[in-house]
């Protein structure tokens, strides 16, 4: 190990409004010293998630991230030293080591990785995005072949591999992404059947169009405006995974969306249900193994849109907030 300094980002104050670089900046710590029962490990690929703006607000399934402390976020790394059996010097894990250079994690709270090429993979379609959108889709949403399945935020890291899931299942699959750009990246590159541009203004009208005979799966990304009229198209019996509410998370968040939920809830006897792709981990190996296999054939394209230095994380989040992104945003280290 060469390095004497460990570089770390900070966030130095919580926004009240949208997220910008003021709340954040660049310290030196020392390299921390292992305890007992934990690991020194050195980040290589950090993870960018829509979650990392939520976790600022307050405690969601992790506590919150509170001013003045290093960022939060999950990433590879790889072991430098161990004071805990089972993992030894250049493993490959997955924890949250937060944004800097190295961590000491306790051994517990490590996932220790295969060793692949390209190691991206290991955060994008192998990792928590890749198992979130396949526990998302088949297990909450569950979808039959012939059916009908919308996903929003669908040129993101979960939503672009939700909706080639659904293809590979026999769905009529609509994307919503902002931007034409997107969309025509979505249908011609990705093989959706449609895609639809909620920067037009016209969503309900749009997605009317691309789903004439109604909605049956919807995964949500986003919440808001865009989960307000998907469940007004939803057919009956539908099923609609929340996995995140983007729209919620940077600024204030909106008054509107969704309107006379219960009542469609009720008259469509809808199933809506959030999970949290932990829940799922028990069946981890299964799910890689259908991942894997998709991703050798051609039936499932990884897009991943990694950006170079730890001092450019800030902006990669704020970013990938602005919905600039394709696929899944990483920082490699």
């Amino acid at each position: 190990m060469t390095d004497t300094v460990n570089r770390q980002i900070l966030l130095v104050e919580k926004p009240t409004g949208k997220l910008g670089p003021e709340h954040f900046r660049m310290a030196e710590g020392a390299i921390p010293e292992p305890k007992d029962g934990e690991v020194l490990v050195r980040a290589r690929y950090i993870s960018l998630d829509a979650a990392n703006r939520a976790w600022m607000h307050g405690a969601t399934y992790r506590a919150a991230v509170e001013a003045n402390t290093v960022m939060a976020g999950g990433g590879i790394a790889e072991v430098v030293s161990s004071k805990a059996p089972g993992l030894s010097p250049g493993d490959i894990v997955f924890g949250d080591t937060g944004w800097q250079d190295y961590a000491a994690v306790p051994a517990k709270h490590l996932t220790r990785m295969p060793r692949m090429e390209p190691m991206t993979h290991l955060l994008s379609v192998y990792g928590i995005a890749g198992l979130t959108a396949y526990f998302g889709l088949l297990h909450v949403g569950k979808p039959r072949e012939g059916e009908t399945v919308v996903v929003s935020a669908a040129a993101g890291s979960v939503g672009s591999i939700v909706g080639q899931i659904a293809k590979i299942k026999g769905c009529h699959v609509v994307g919503i992404a902002g931007g034409k750009d997107k969309c025509h990246w979505l249908t011609s590159e990705l093989g959706f059947d449609a895609a639809v541009d909620y920067k037009d203004g016209a969503t309900y009208k749009a997605l009317r169009a691309a789903a004439p005979k109604g909605i049956d799966v919807y995964f949500d990304n986003v919440g808001g405006d865009i989960l307000e009229a998907c469940i007004a198209l939803m057919n009956n019996r539908g099923r609609i995974s929340c996995c995140g509410a983007i729209s919620q998370y940077d600024g204030v968040p909106s008054a509107t969306g969704p309107r006379g939920v219960p009542g469609l809830i009720v008259v469509k006897r809808l199933i809506m249900q959030g999970f949290i792709v932990m829940d799922y981990m028990n069946e981890r190996d299964s799910a890689l193994k259908d991942l894997q296999s998709w991703v050798a054939s051609g039936k499932l394209k990884v897009q991943e849109d990694v950006i170079n230095g730890l001092e450019n994380t800030p902006q990669a989040l704020i970013g990938l907030l602005a919905g600039e992104n394709r696929g899944k945003r990483m920082v490699k280290v």
